[in-house]
């Protein structure tokens, strides 16, 4: 069988296999499913068995699918909510670990490559932390508005770095054209709120049990169209794929809640069920093990870089604690902002594309943020006593 057509096959398999395992595994340990498709990727890629090799077509999917990840999150975010406040005090955070970043990426990468690890150790998973904040009644708490308000800031600043510091532009252009870039999300964030939405309300329910299927088709239509902005100001594609979120939660917003539920469950089903398990076994099929095992330098990374990340996270997380916060807290909620994996595993592939990072120090990092998901949450909630919203999660909600 060609290696292009297996691929096209083990992928659905192992992203069947995946959730079977985190089920099995359950009972001892909970372990988010993203973890056994990065692990299961590594397994089947060309680091070890070699039943899977990097192509076209899954590259494409695996995009697609990284896209969807973070418009989930952008529709997570209820930003009247969180408040400015609140965004303020998480902004000037990220400010600091971003400059604690940069020296750690001098320490380790100094030139070019610093400023991804910078990026890298500043960004947070928002997309992981949502479903265990749900599950755990703490969406609507000062605790988890304050971890809302860090993953908000740590997916959406990271994306602006990218955006102007790993731009093949100079600076001063891309930041120029990042800002055409905010206006046009802007312009379409006012016209989401001002534009009448009944007949795109009934439209959509007309459609939610036919082939016709609007609103599935309509989201796609925004994502790829925002998607393709981003790519055509040559900014990153993720920002795009943010903003839609962002947009598509205004217009749902005043739709009726059975309307809504059952769209964004559609859109789960696409999302975590086809497009970003692919991301993330392709990620795990792309992972470059042997420059990781070769360099005992970056195997010896990869616990530091996990200490790092949490620390400079945890730093930063103070600045978003209220005054109520007992130590318990302040320390669970260091540990849930210092959890991270999409942004890490995007903005080291930039910088190996790029030449500004050693594939070793990229997979340093990348191993250090599957720990983070896997160890960060479970503990950080353990401290709140919330242990069974990780342990007993709905295996969809574990990305």
């Amino acid at each position: 069988m060609e290696e292009s057509i297996l691929g096209l096959v083990l992928i659905p398999l192992l992203a069947v296999v995946a959730p079977i395992l985190a089920r099995l595994i359950g009972p001892v340990l909970r372990i988010p499913v993203v973890v056994f498709e990065l692990v299961l990727g590594i397994l089947v890629g060309p680091a070890l068995l070699g039943w899977v090799q990097p192509t076209e077509i899954l590259h494409g999917l695996s995009e697609f699918g990284l896209a969807m990840l973070f418009f989930l999150a952008g529709t997570e975010i209820d930003f009247a909510g969180i408040g400015r406040k609140s965004l303020g005090r998480a902004s000037l955070g990220w400010l600091l670990s971003i400059v604690l970043g940069v020296g750690v990426g001098f320490l380790i990468a100094p030139g070019d490559g610093m400023i991804v690890v910078a990026i890298a150790l500043s960004s947070t998973a928002l997309g992981t932390l949502m479903p265990i904040l749900r599950d755990a009644r703490e969406l609507s708490t000062p605790f988890g508005k304050a971890v809302t308000a860090i993953g908000t800031v740590g997916e959406f600043l990271p994306l602006i770095a990218i955006s102007i510091f790993l731009s093949v532009r100079s600076a001063p252009l891309a930041t120029t054209i990042l800002l055409v870039f905010v206006a046009v999300a802007l312009l379409s964030v006012y016209a989401a709120r001002r534009i009448p939405h009944g007949k795109l309300h009934a439209f959509v329910n007309a459609t939610l049990h036919t082939s016709a299927q609007f609103g599935i088709r309509f989201v796609l239509l925004l994502v790829a169209a925002l998607v393709a902005l981003s790519l055509w100001l040559d900014l990153d594609m993720l920002l795009g794929a943010f903003v839609a979120g962002a947009v598509w939660r205004i217009v749902m917003s005043s739709a009726s809640k059975k309307d809504a539920e059952e769209v964004e469950s559609k859109l789960e089903g696409i999302a975590f069920g086809f497009l970003v398990p692919i991301f993330f076994i392709y990620t795990g099929v792309t992972f470059d093990l042997a420059a990781l095992v070769a360099s005992p330098l970056a195997l010896a990374l990869v616990p530091i870089l996990l200490i790092a990340l949490l620390v400079i996270r945890w730093v930063s997380a103070q600045f978003s604690a209220t005054s109520g916060m007992s130590g318990r807290d302040r320390t669970a909620l260091g540990l849930l902002a210092a959890t991270g994996l999409p942004i890490i595993v995007a903005v080291t592939g930039i910088g190996v594309d790029q030449g500004m990072l050693g594939s070793d120090i990229a997979a340093a990092l990348v191993g250090a943020g599957m720990l983070s998901v896997l160890l960060y949450p479970l503990i950080g909630m353990t401290l709140r006593g919330d242990r069974s919203a990780v342990q007993g999660a709905p295996l969809g909600a574990e990305l």
